[in-house]
């Protein structure tokens, strides 16, 4: 046996070890040196499990204690103080506070009990606020100050009292031992009772996209008596609920903004296709199926995967997606004790990556998509595809999932003229379509990181293969699939992006319940729910394998409807409800809604018609396109409210056959997409097209691309498009400074002609009058 085996063997009994005595309460003694060796596939999570666990809490993060102001006017002992002794005077009592901040004695002790040096400093502040302020002095108070005044006490003796404010402004530091045992997230499997009552068995479905891997498990799925399905889209819900309903399998479909019963009496059927966010982990089923695993780590939405692979009652527990996840997945169910068996995938049609770069688009072909990530290269790039005289399919993340759907039958019609696609990376999942070749327009996309923030980064190898995997898909008319770049320089990022293998998934996410938020609210009733999510993930111990979700989201509503009167349980629910942040027409909604239900108002139809302009008409440029998909994510937002409070958003019905409406108008706008952009600029449209046409033609030629720095080392004129476009889209650039700089470029260009051909005859010229001198010296 390999010493690689016994490390991994001995690891996986460490683990088993330390999960039965920490269930049990009995401490567990740090493991030998084996634990704390480099990473290694299968030990990494053992020993980060083992180290979480013996290491003492992490401080709290200080910064987010906010104290709680004192009324000042309150009259506590009315004057008794001054009646046992005598009144006190403000500049004596105003040294003696100065004199206690100073003692480092006091400071120290202060620390012992939670008092660091900022909330030690904060706390002083206030203590000597009120002590200075207050009307009147409780007796006792009185007493010490009026002591220590007249020499008979001494400073040291305000330290009870500091702290007693101390505590009163940070309720926090009295019950820090019970917040750090409700915001203990080390062992989550605990969580679910019902799930550990069972002997589950796991079965991992590994391989690439379009390697039948789901189609085995959705096929075990329909077996069964009762089942459920859990996808990270609307649109895979969707396909599932219809395929199941197809093949004589009775099934309902319930996603966050929907819920629709196969029985007509409403009763639940024995199959359910849900997004994952929404199964039930309380109902039992025979076989469960948990789609795109590797999501488990995704920064935002991870704790979704890591509860339905915790938490679903089922006998058979289907697992797809990458193989990246299998020593992951299997570590994790270590811990419930439940074995995991692997079934791998090899790709069912071929996909290969061409040596060569697109270039202009006017080297596009029949069954090309074009993958763009940001909206505005796909409304640059669509535009000049049209000027070609070809019609193009369009689908985007913010579209409604009709439109998405229409654009991809749209473009999969063999009888449709339509045969090139612009997207973004939304094709990834969720969309059969018939595609020969992935043409990358770019390698790099917006993420955002752990902390929330965006920040612009190459793909990864997964999100690269996830998206290559769409060319050439089974069953779809190319039996072959091809990838590539649009720029030549592109092209070998790609091959070295696909030449790696994907990173191992390492740790899985988990996310604040409503429950532990109510019971720190319990025990901090006067903190805003912003600030008691920051606390608990400041507080919060988790396994190695774990990571606790992004929060950003859930605090931006959070703060934003922090002024409405709402109970705790209402304000969480409305802060996890799926909002674009970034648009400010449903931001503006979302308040307006949270603010109506504050009255206890219900959100009638008419109102909400009110609010959006209904009846609502065709776009006549991309910025009421976008007006109107904000609509449609409004129109989303009540009916995800709705199921969460039935009785304040009755019009259901109402809302869902408008909003039917309203996706057939967004429909009619993304199929002349064309003519609402050029509605809404048409200043950039003919001197950069036909720039753009002939650096097309010119095509790898090295001269044409080498003329133009804007074009850098793209070698096509598209680039110059697409850039222009953006700047003057984005007010930083105007039209008429864009034709001032072309002229102003082709006549730096022509000077520098000159100026090349002057240094060019200069040497020549240098020559003949060495020689005039020297025939003049003879």
């Amino acid at each position: 046996m390999s010493v690689n085996r016994c490390v991994y063997l001995f690891s996986r009994l460490q683990r088993h070890i330390s999960t039965r005595t920490t269930a049990g309460n009995c401490p567990v003694s740090p493991g030998s040196g084996l634990l704390h060796r480099p990473h290694r596939a299968g030990s990494a999570v053992c020993s980060r499990h083992v180290s979480s666990n013996s290491s003492s809490p992490k401080p709290p993060d200080t910064s987010l204690f906010v104290p709680i102001s004192l009324r000042t006017d309150c009259v506590s002992d009315g004057s008794v103080g001054v009646e046992l002794t005598q009144p006190l005077d403000k500049s004596e009592l105003l040294k003696v506070l100065n004199r206690f901040y100073k003692k480092k004695e006091m400071q120290k002790l202060a620390a012992d009990h939670g008092l660091d040096a900022r909330l030690f400093h904060q706390a002083f502040i206030s203590f000597r606020k009120f002590v200075l302020e207050v009307t009147s002095l409780t007796a006792d108070l009185h007493i010490i100050l009026s002591d220590i005044c007249s020499g008979a006490g001494h400073v040291d003796d305000l330290y009870p009292y500091f702290m007693r404010h101390a505590k009163q402004i940070f309720p926090m530091l009295d019950c820090m031992d019970d917040l750090r045992k409700i915001s203990d997230l080390r062992v989550p499997a605990n969580w679910y009772p019902e799930a550990r009552a069972i002997q589950r068995k796991v079965i991992f479905h590994a391989g690439p996209t379009n390697s039948g891997k789901t189609y085995h498990a959705i096929q075990r799925y329909l077996a069964a008596k009762s089942g459920v399905y859990c996808g990270p889209l609307k649109l895979l819900a969707h396909e599932i609920f219809e395929k199941s309903n197809n093949a004589g399998v009775p099934c309902d479909l319930v996603t966050g903004e929907e819920r629709t019963f196969m029985d007509s009496d409403g009763r639940a059927s024995g199959h359910v296709a849900c997004t994952i966010e929404m199964c039930s982990v309380t109902t039992p089923y025979e076989v469960a199926v948990i789609d795109e695993i590797q999501m488990i780590r995704d920064p935002s939405r991870g704790w979704a995967w890591t509860r339905a692979l915790l938490g679903l009652c089922a006998e058979e527990i289907h697992v797809c997606g990458e193989a990246a996840a299998i020593d992951f997945i299997r570590e994790l169910m270590y811990t419930t004790g439940e074995e995991v068996e692997v079934n791998t995938y090899k790709r069912l049609t071929p996909c290969s990556i061409l040596d060569h770069a697109v270039e202009s688009l006017d080297n596009l072909r029949p069954g090309d998509c074009i993958v763009c990530f940001s909206k505005n290269d796909i409304y640059s790039i669509s535009r000049q595809i049209e000027a070609r005289g070809l019609e193009c399919a369009v689908i985007y993340g913010s579209l409604p999932p009709g439109t998405k759907l229409a654009q991809a039958k749209k473009f999969n019609d063999p009888e449709d003229p339509c045969k090139i696609l612009v997207a973004t990376d939304a094709i990834g999942m969720g969309l059969n379509l018939s595609i020969k070749r992935i043409i990358f327009n770019s390698l790099i996309k917006p993420n955002v990181n752990e902390k929330g923030e965006k920040q612009m980064e190459t793909i990864s190898t997964s999100q690269a293969l996830q998206i290559s995997g769409r060319a050439g898909r089974f069953a779809s008319v190319f039996k072959e699939g091809e990838v590539t770049t649009m720029y030549r320089d592109d092209l070998p990022v790609l091959k070295e992006i696909l030449s790696h293998s994907v990173d191992p998934i390492e740790t899985a996410g988990l996310h604040p319940t409503a429950e532990q938020i109510e019971m720190f609210a319990y025990h901090l009733p006067d903190a805003t729910l912003s600030n008691l999510v920051d606390i608990f993930v400041s507080l919060s111990q988790v396994d190695g394998m774990y990571f606790v979700c992004n929060i950003e989201d859930f605090k931006f509503l959070a703060d934003m409807i922090q002024h409405i009167p709402l109970n705790l349980r209402s304000r969480y629910v409305f802060c996890t409800a799926p909002i674009n942040k970034k648009q400010p027409f449903v931001c503006t909604s979302f308040l307006k809604f949270a603010r109506q239900f504050s009255r206890d108002e219900p959100l009638t139809f008419d109102w909400v018609g009110r609010h959006v302009s209904w009846p609502l008409s065709e776009p006549k440029n991309i910025k009421d396109l976008v007006h109107l998909e904000a609509v449609h994510d409004v129109l989303d937002l009540y009916l995800w409210l709705s199921y969460r409070f039935m009785d304040m958003f009755p019009d259901t019905g109402l809302v869902r056959e408008a909003q039917r409406e309203l996706d057939d108008i967004i429909q009619q706008g993304v199929r002349n997409i064309t003519r609402l952009i050029r509605a809404t600029d048409p200043t950039i449209t003919n001197p950069l097209q036909t720039q753009g046409s002939r650096g097309g033609q010119a095509g790898g030629n090295n001269a044409s691309a080498s003329s133009n720095p804007l074009r850098g080392q793209r070698g096509s004129g598209e680039m110059d498009s697409s850039l222009a476009s953006r700047l003057v889209r984005d007010g930083l650039l105007t039209p008429d400074l864009l034709r001032q700089l072309q002229r102003e470029w082709s006549k730096d260009q022509k000077q520098e002609s000159t100026n090349q051909s002057a240094l060019d005859t200069e040497p020549h010229n240098n020559n003949n009058s060495k020689g005039k001198r020297k025939k003049k010296k003879k």
